[in-house]
């Protein structure tokens, strides 16, 4: 297809994700089985080209958001995938981003499943795997080598702006971080086996799922579907039937599977069973003494993001093993200097003190090189917060006498839906695209399952009054959101309210809004430009979502 060092390629890929409801994308467009986004991710590696993999849960307006900033020569996809036995479309999907998109690529390749769905092969741009690759069974393409520093990936994280970042990896740190990581923090050599349940749509499906067991001769594990499908003794069948060392999973899904008997869990001899990973949200104590006491394996914590690639946190079990502290997921990892600062005086938070987690620079091998194409983004979204330059994790902290570290949540307007990111800008500019919006406002509260839920209030240029019109509305503002965000960012609740508290300059107080939700205190209301709008969410809050 012409393709060549440098160029993007996009797949909007379909390996099921275990906390919501769809799967991702790899290169630029959408596969379908993770073994096919696996393969088309190394294909690009190999021949120096740039993907991108795009969680395929995303609707048609977040995909065409991600090809214009990227502007891929080719898209990857499936025509359809399954979940619970359900079929799927993703290509109708695919049709519509191209459709919306300024630069759609010229080609997209397409794995038909065989799922019964039409293809619809669109004439002079689509292009059937399977043809092509019986064309070209066995052969042997030259590796193209490239300069350590020079793009391997881009993979998208959502942010305050409603346009989502592009983070951008380089070949050399990449590997040098994962090869490093895979032994210290995750204990995994040649000939082991590690399972890592993730999606390869995230980061954690890039570093451990894809990259970091071949970079060390281990074999990785990968398993599309549900963890309770067909049983909820799935996941720990395959561990015994392949021996896995090491297991990388998320709190969600361990929640998940705390539904049912504990029975599933003893059930298979897992001898070679080492660790238990557990990331990409706050882990709660009674899911953490559950599936440790289950399981009889250690359970350990670490903490990261999307931007750095690699634990950032962490207690090195394949090294010197430090003691676990519940709630913490430890100490500073190597390569990584931290510091928190308390946010009003800009200087180091004592012992106890929340602060703003931070990194000194220069970041180490592995974290993100630049935003693509926006290195002015970079700088201000994670240095210019704070003197000397600190990289900004924009996550509240708080630091023991003995160095441990304790994540409390976001600092900026961003939710965490069972370790998936989704910016309260993109939920409240698609909610304010239905015709009757006057204004919404998104906020994430506290979830017992997924860690955080988006709750939805919204202002209507037409008063409803009655309660099946406030519903019919409510539902269709929560279609919006799906057709342009994904069923992942459907609110869990929405309420209809005549305002939203705001300050008297205009700016509209989400943290106000969650405190209520949450039933916590509001804080100082002096700032308050109506203080009668705290009246009415309350009463909307105790009236429940319309």
């Amino acid at each position: 297809m012409g393709l060549r060092k440098g160029d993007v390629i996009g797949a909007y890929s379909i390996s099921h994700d275990v906390k919501e409801e769809y799967n991702n994308m790899a290169v630029f467009g959408w596969t379908v089985l993770m073994s096919a986004a696996f393969i088309a991710m190394l294909a690009c590696a190999r021949i120096g080209a740039v993907h991108s993999v795009v969680f395929g849960g995303f609707a048609a307006h977040n995909l065409a958001l991600r090809i214009d900033d990227a502007q891929p020569k080719l898209l990857i996809c499936a025509d359809a995938g399954m979940r619970a036995g359900k079929v799927l479309p993703y290509k109708p999907l695919v049709d519509a981003a191209c459709d919306e998109a300024r630069y759609a690529p010229p080609k997209v390749l397409i794995v038909h499943r065989g799922l019964d769905q039409e293809l619809n092969l669109k004439p002079n741009r689509d292009v059937e795997y399977a043809p092509l690759r019986a064309r070209h069974q066995g052969a042997e393409v030259p590796v193209a080598w490239l300069e350590s520093n020079e793009p391997s990936y881009i993979l998208y994280t959502s942010g305050t702006t409603g346009k989502p970042k592009g983070v951008q990896r380089d070949v050399g740190g990449h590997a040098v971080a994962l090869a490093l990581s895979m032994r210290t923090v995750f204990d995994v050599g040649p000939g082991q086996t590690m399972f890592s349940t993730s999606d390869v749509g995230w980061a954690v499906g890039h570093s451990y799922n894809v990259y970091g067991p071949l970079l060390v001769g281990a074999t990785s594990l990968l398993y599309e579907g549900l963890p309770i499908h067909p049983d909820p003794g799935i996941w720990w069948q395959l561990c015994e039937q392949y021996q896995v060392r090491t297991m990388f999973s998320s709190p969600t899904a361990i929640r998940v599977l705390k539904k049912y008997a504990t029975a599933w869990l003893k059930k298979y001899d897992l001898p070679a069973f080492r660790w238990l990973f557990l990331a990409g949200e706050p882990l709660d104590e009674p899911t953490s003494h559950w599936i440790n006491d289950g399981l009889g394996k250690p359970v350990i914590d670490n903490y990261w993001q999307t931007e750095t690639g690699w634990p950032v946190l962490a207690l090195l079990p394949g090294m010197d093993l430090k003691p676990v502290k519940f709630g913490s997921p430890g100490l500073p990892n190597l390569g990584y200097k931290l510091r928190v600062i308390n946010d009003a005086s800009g200087i180091d938070a004592e012992p106890g003190e929340k602060g703003i987690l931070t990194i000194v620079p220069p970041l180490p091998p592995g974290c993100l090189t630049t935003i693509w194409h926006d290195d002015s983004r970079f700088l201000s979204s994670y240095f210019e917060h704070f003197k000397d330059l600190l990289y900004n994790t924009l996550d509240w902290a708080v630091r023991d006498e003995e160095g441990y570290t304790f994540i409390l949540g976001r600092t900026d307007d961003v939710i965490n839906v069972a370790g998936h990111r989704l910016g309260t800008r993109e939920i409240e500019e698609a909610a304010a695209s239905h015709s009757g919006v006057a204004e919404a406002a998104a906020i994430g509260v506290q979830d017992a399952l997924k860690g955080q839920v988006p709750v939805l209030f919204v202002t209507l240029k037409q008063s409803l009054d009655e309660a099946s019109s406030r519903h019919e509305t409510t539902q269709q503002i929560q279609q919006k959101v799906v057709e342009m965000l994904g069923a992942i960012a459907r609110p869990a609740r929405t309420y209809l309210v005549h305002s939203l508290p705001k300050t008297r300059s205009g700016k509209l107080l989400r943290r106000l809004l969650t405190a209520l939700a949450e039933n916590a205190d509001p804080g100082d209301l002096s700032t308050l430009d109506d203080p009668a709008a705290v009246d009415e969410i309350s009463k909307a809050l105790a009236r429940g979502p319309d």
